[in-house]
């Protein structure tokens, strides 16, 4: 771990920031803690935005039918009036405990920190894009070859191919169609695409105008020089052709990986976290593990039973940050402090 960084001061690292970690923001603010969150996504939601954005979902209590994205943008609104500081693009690579009993963090990105407590809500591990696997793609990854969508100014008068089929390649072929490219083109490895029927009727209308261009096929080599100017997709014939580009946008789906956290020395059973229902707490002092990360005798991996996780987590985790003050439950309803907390004082 470096030491030379100056590290942030927490009483609360929260790792993941999807729904339970979004929660746990909440009900640990309502106890008046600030948490600082780290996701290895570029933004909030996990798994809800990275696999089922638009999808409904009818098992949230008092919702009787919302998408992933609108559950996220929900609790990103509960849990604003606490300023929960985000860390997007990181992973906690690093894990030390201190003499004064803290946790030492370090990110992949080289944000340190020193937490009282540390919350892994990571669901089923952090989500990372499944790689392109084509001789010679390393040396363009992140400068010609991204996995993800880029501003409008990184994409301006170039040649721009997204490899996918599914909502997020599909979205994203949209959206640069709006775009200053100079042209767009879609690769799939066969003519079917994933999308709702809008959309469907919306990449036809452009394929008609010639505004954005289909290949089907799969991408078998690469031609460049100092730089990578061309693609060669093979169709299912065996036949192949050479594509253009400036810039090549991967989208082939997400996958979930444990990472570092199986490395920390908490004890596991199938690759989740052991926690005592009572506080959810870990074998680590200090440490909680909340959402589908966790396991347990009648775990259920919903949504929902993560909220009542975060709940007692929340509490449990008091004694460690304000050891020396006792608790008190208070409900939203009643308690004017929680009123105020919550900016809504009458």
């Amino acid at each position: 771990m470096d030491r030379s960084q100056t590290p942030i001061e927490t009483d609360a690292l929260i790792i993941g920031a999807g729904p339970v970690g979004l929660f746990q923001v909440f009900e640990l603010g309502l106890l008046g803690v600030h948490a600082h969150v780290v996701d290895t996504l570029p933004y909030a939601g996990g798994q809800c935005i990275a696999l089922y954005a638009d999808k409904p979902i009818y098992d949230i209590p008092g919702i009787k039918r919302c998408t992933g994205r609108e559950l996220t943008e929900r609790l990103l609104d509960q849990a604003a009036p606490f300023n929960p500081t985000f860390h997007f693009n990181q992973t906690l690579d690093a894990l030390e405990r201190r003499d004064d009993g803290r946790y030492a963090l370090q990110t992949s990105a080289g944000t340190c920190f020193v937490a009282k407590t540390v919350f892994i809500a990571a669901g089923v591990g952090a989500f990372q894009p499944r790689k392109l696997h084509v001789e010679g793609i390393a040396a363009f990854e992140g400068t010609q070859i991204h996995y993800q969508q880029l501003p409008d100014d990184a994409v301006n008068k170039k040649e721009v191919v997204v490899l996918g089929g599914e909502e997020s390649a599909i979205e994203t072929a949209l959206k640069l169609c709006d775009s200053p490219a100079q042209s767009v083109t879609l690769i799939h490895r066969r003519d079917v695409l994933q999308a709702d029927v809008a959309t469907l009727a919306q990449i036809k209308a452009l394929r008609a105008s010639g505004r954005l261009r289909f290949v089907e096929g799969q991408i078998t080599g690469l031609r460049s020089q100092t730089r990578l100017h061309g693609l060669v997709v093979t169709d299912k014939d065996g036949q192949s052709t050479t594509v253009p580009l400036d810039t090549l946008l991967v989208f082939l789906g997400l996958s979930p990986k444990l990472g570092p956290v199986a490395q920390w020395s908490l004890d596991m059973e199938r690759k989740q976290l052991q926690v005592d229902t009572e506080t959810f707490a870990t074998s680590s002092p200090g440490i909680f593990a909340v959402g589908d990360i966790n396991t347990y005798p009648g775990k259920k991996k919903l949504i929902l039973c993560g909220f009542h996780e975060a709940t007692l987590a929340a509490f449990a985790a008091m004694e460690r940050i304000t050891p020396d003050e006792r608790v008190q439950l208070q409900y939203t309803t009643t308690s004017s402090k929680l009123h105020r907390t919550l900016g809504v004082a009458h």
